[in-house]
């Protein structure tokens, strides 16, 4: 090896960790909802942050998921063709479009949010309550969001 070189070493370096953690665990949720309801991760992101902060614009979407704003956009695009996500412009600000689950966006998201909730339970039955707590603190001071 070339003295001149330093690699990461990308199993000791957090962000890494984190990122394969949760691809591991968004994944692992994603596979029942996509094949249940051909649901993409983002598709279902968003429609988790609609659910709990309607009615909010594309940009206020991107802005709570932290996704790209293309990625956001695509996302809604297919619900709103899919009829799980309703567009309407804003009352007093025409320009501005305002989003929320339709009747069928929150049928899904009621059968899918309870399944995420038990996968979030069987992955936190590896720790104590303890660590719970300290692992919540950390993201909280972690967390930009």
């Amino acid at each position: 090896m070339n003295q001149n070189h330093s690699p990461l070493e990308l199993e000791r370096f957090l962000p890494y960790r984190l990122s394969i953690l949760s691809n591991q665990v968004s994944q692992a949720i994603a596979d029942e909802y996509q094949d249940q309801f051909s649901l993409a991760m983002t598709e279902w992101r968003v429609m988790a942050v609609l659910a709990r902060f309607e009615p909010l614009s594309a940009r206020e979407v991107a802005e709570h998921t932290a996704m790209d704003k293309v990625a956001v956009s695509r996302a809604l695009s297919k619900l709103v063709q899919a009829g799980r996500v309703d567009r309407e412009r804003h009352s007093e600000d025409r320009r501005r479009s305002v989003l929320h689950l339709s009747e069928e966006g929150w049928r899904i998201h009621n059968i899918v949010a309870p399944l995420a909730r038990e996968h979030e339970k069987e992955l936190l039955a590896a720790l104590e309550p303890a660590e719970i707590r300290t692992l919540t603190r950390i993201l909280d001071k972690l967390s930009p969001v």
